[in-house]
């Protein structure tokens, strides 16, 4: 029998090349995103070229209620989820901590720390009742050391570095694994979501080095998913050569 991936922000970015990649390796796929059209055109790709079957759910992990009832309306059968990849998550702004926009403060805790944890405590449970599973969150270098104006953006990747700790204690007498992937300097959407569509200013974070792909990060997360039984990856953190830190890039001049 197929195992089963869970992937929230499955449409774009590090999302779906990992659903790409588990595809590829015979993962039959719930695929969860905002965006209808794009999952169902990934959903179509997938079934299409791999052969594997899909679930898609179209969500706003922010909201709880919708979380809970749309997860818990899946079959049976599609409950059995051997990895959850919460994927999901955004940066908003660039600016000092007091000239901050409090909506855009809002929508990153809601995302990166709320609608994650409201994501784990449904499928969690899944994997508790089953006594396997494992679950990749996905962190980032900014959850690992702050930058300028990073503030609060900074301070979700944190809450998801502590929470991932927390999980692989709280999970750990019912044999869950729980990995943290923390990229550097990834080129997908995410600056341009940051800069809310200024094409321009997000492509001048990439210039003058090679970032790292979300293909990159999905063999980091395939890495993890394959180990042996009895081997846990607890903590990655993966940054280009370019990238020694949130602070240290090389830029060719």
């Amino acid at each position: 029998m197929s195992k089963i991936a869970l992937i929230t922000g499955a449409t774009s970015g590090i999302g779906e090349a990992s659903a790409i990649l588990l595809a590829q390796q015979k993962y039959n796929l719930v695929l969860i995103a905002r965006r209808t059209e794009r999952l169902e055109q990934l959903s179509q790709r997938l079934k299409t070229e791999y052969g594997i079957e899909t679930q898609t759910i179209t969500l706003d992990v922010r909201n709880n209620e919708d979380v809970q009832q749309k997860l818990e309306a899946l079959w049976e059968n599609w409950k059995a989820v051997d990895v959850l990849i919460n994927n999901a998550g955004l940066s908003q702004g660039l600016d000092p901590i007091d000239k901050g926009n409090t909506d855009d403060w809002d929508v990153m805790i809601d995302t990166n720390v709320k609608g994650f944890l409201y994501v784990t405590k449904v499928v969690s449970a899944w994997m508790v009742r089953r006594q396997q599973g494992h679950i990749v969150n996905l962190g980032s270098i900014a959850g690992k050391e702050t930058y300028l104006n990073g503030n609060v953006y900074c301070a979700t990747k944190y809450a998801v570095d502590s929470l991932s700790q927390a999980m692989r204690i709280d999970l750990l007498p019912h044999r869950i694994k729980v990995t943290a992937i923390n990229p550097g300097a990834v080129e997908t959407e995410f600056s341009e979501v940051r800069f809310k569509g200024d094409e321009e200013r997000a492509k001048k974070v990439y210039e003058g080095y090679e970032p790292l792909t979300a293909q990159d990060i999905a063999d980091a997360i395939w890495y993890a998913v394959s180990r042996p039984l009895n081997v846990n990856i607890n903590d990655m953190v993966i940054t280009p050569i370019a990238q020694a830190n949130t602070s240290h890039l090389l830029r060719k001049s």
